[in-house]
């Protein structure tokens, strides 16, 4: 099978209202500035895929919006998943693994602001047993958080640490949303939100967009002096009927951590989708990474959370450090649906 890497990335500024920007409005800066990165132009890319999701924008297809950002005439070689960009990458590899394509253009972007968003996400849920009764996506994550509290599996100042170190780390990166110093007593102090979760410990409703440029072997060394080469990938998912769920583990993240070979060296850095405190106590256990190791350097989705493209910038954050030269391995998580019930894993090295 053929080696790939990812040898540019780029997110927009992560905004809590973008304001009369449309979806093409979002999408093209970023494309535009990944491509320049590179030196690469429309016509060099082989392979586009997007990763977004219609009901935010509450029309049919309106991902198609998002293609007036690419040159599409002539035609171009396009996809879309309906779900986080992190799954449009995994489509990428495919065709680049098949050596159907060398040089893929991968974008996520949403516009979530308009709408309630953690009422639409109840729309991934089951249809039968659980969209009828329509719980928010917020209520079922404070049910995840309070079975771990229960279990004594975490407590309230872990997860308000998680969050002081989100912030501080945020501080670092200029397109974070959500960033500055706070004490792990200011945040416990706070008001609740949905019992037992605070507002602090919910990722930030975002609009933006990410893009990212991945190749083939031949092409990366081209193009780029530092790839970052995708050494293992794995997705493995829960049931989804949430009472047939353990909610304060995430078997699916630990099997897939293990198949993308995540315990085979040291991890430098680790970006994991989390957009809740306590997700990311979970997957900390789950994927089995030492208490030192650097987590969520950029902030993570507690500092600002484009839905459909948070899970691409977690690799796009660990791909740039290797590029950089500030890391030699590292682990990039993406995840989807309610309580982690998807969870793509993948080591990167330099």
């Amino acid at each position: 099978m053929r080696e790939a890497a990812i040898i540019g990335y780029t997110q927009s500024a992560q905004r809590r209202n973008a304001g009369a920007a449309n979806e093409s409005e979002l999408i093209m800066p970023v494309v535009r500035e990944v491509m320049q990165s590179v030196g690469v132009t429309q016509k060099d890319i082989d392979f586009t895929c997007s990763g977004s999701c219609d009901y935010f924008q509450g029309a049919a297809f309106a991902f198609v919006e998002g293609l007036n950002a690419v040159a599409t005439a002539p035609p171009i070689r396009e996809s879309h998943v309906e779900m986080d960009a992190a799954w449009a990458l995994y489509e990428c590899l495919l065709k680049i693994w098949s050596g159907e394509a060398d040089l893929c253009l991968v974008y996520g972007f949403s516009k979530s602001s308009p709408g309630e968003l953690r009422s639409v996400l109840t729309l991934q849920l089951d249809p039968y047993y659980h969209v009828p009764l329509w719980p928010d996506a917020v209520s079922l994550a404070a049910l995840q958080a309070r079975a771990m509290l229960d279990a004594g599996s975490t407590t309230e100042r872990e997860m308000a640490e998680v969050v002081v170190r989100s912030r501080r780390a945020a501080l670092a990166n200029p397109k974070a949303q959500l960033s500055g110093e706070t004490s792990v007593e200011s945040l416990l102090a706070a008001p609740g939100f949905v019992s037992p979760l605070r507002r602090h410990d919910c990722a930030p409703i975002t609009d933006g967009a990410s893009a990212m440029l991945v190749a083939s072997a031949e092409t990366a060394r081209r193009l780029c002096a530092r790839p970052a080469w995708i050494r293992g990938i794995d997705h493995r998912m829960e049931t989804g009927m949430l009472g047939a769920r353990d909610l304060t583990r995430s078997p699916s993240a630990r099997y897939a951590a293990a198949r993308a070979g995540v315990s085979a060296g040291a991890v430098d850095v680790a970006e994991l989708h989390a957009p809740f405190s306590h997700q990311e106590i979970i997957l900390r256990r789950e994927l089995g990474l030492p208490s030192d190791t650097c987590v969520n350097p950029s902030g993570g989705a507690l500092a600002g959370n484009v839905m459909m493209a948070a899970g691409l910038d977690r690799f796009g954050h660990v791909a740039t450090r290797i590029m950089q030269g500030e890391a030699g391995r590292g682990v990039a998580h993406a995840t989807s649906g309610a309580c982690l019930q998807q969870n793509l894993v993948a080591v990167l090295e330099a």
